[in-house]
């Protein structure tokens, strides 16, 4: 059972989570073709977004989780192969810079997240303020690898300094494994997502670099911050 100080730690968290997805509706345009993320700060924006959902013109999950729920909220989910590229791309993160560069992957839907983001005209982030960091590498690097690979690819991560975790019990979507990478210090993030990427047996690596946020939308106790790139 949370501490009385716990509870209102997560409470606050979760009013500030709100705040930034209600933030976020304000990017959505008419006739919008829209990609939702993966995650506890999107789920609240799925649960707003039925009241602007005559601005909605179509939407793509990144997950069957947001799949889910966008369907229990009245949507219709398209794939990406019908709907082409998409006007907006919403997710939120496990750490953010200001520079705008993203760990995600947490919930392990970090593939299918950075396929659209890249099929996107525009990549919001959304996060609240305990997500902001000076630099990646804190919250543990989530690998999807080929299962045969995890093995392989966790000792090609030593060799770069880090601790791979195997994450047991959890298949990705598309049948992967996840391996969490610890003890990171990611100093230049689009080198490290490119040297991973590399590694034979890697499906994708959840260093948000090459194709970063294109606005970092922050929930403080002040509001909403605003970060462009």
């Amino acid at each position: 059972m949370l501490s009385q100080g716990s509870l209102w730690k997560v409470m606050d968290q979760n009013k500030k989570k709100l705040n930034v997805a209600a933030a976020a509706m304000d990017h959505i345009h008419n006739d919008c073709i829209l990609g939702m993320g993966t995650g506890s700060t999107v789920n609240f924006l799925i649960d707003l977004i039925p009241d602007i959902k005559n601005k909605i013109s179509a939407v793509a999950s990144s997950s069957l989780e947001t799949e889910k729920r966008l369907k229990s909220n009245g949507f219709t989910v398209s794939s990406l192969r019908e709907l082409g590229n998409l006007d907006l791309y919403i997710d939120g993160a496990d750490e953010a810079t200001e520079n705008l560069n993203l760990i995600k992957g947490g919930g392990g839907a970090l593939t299918r997240e950075k396929i659209l983001a890249a099929a996107s005209s525009k990549f919001i982030c959304i996060i609240d303020d305990t997500k902001l960091v000076p630099f990646l590498g804190k919250f543990p690097l989530p690998i999807e690898v080929i299962p045969m690979a995890r093995s392989f690819v966790s000792r090609e991560m030593i060799k770069l300094k880090g601790q791979p975790v195997w994450r047991e019990n959890f298949l990705t979507d598309n049948g992967n494994d996840i391996i969490d990478v610890h003890n990171l210090k990611i100093t230049d993030p689009l080198e490290l997502e490119a040297t991973i990427n590399q590694i034979t047996g890697v499906v994708s690596v959840g260093i948000f670099a090459k194709r970063s946020a294109d606005i970092l939308l922050i929930a403080n106790n002040d509001g909403i911050e605003t970060i462009n790139s």
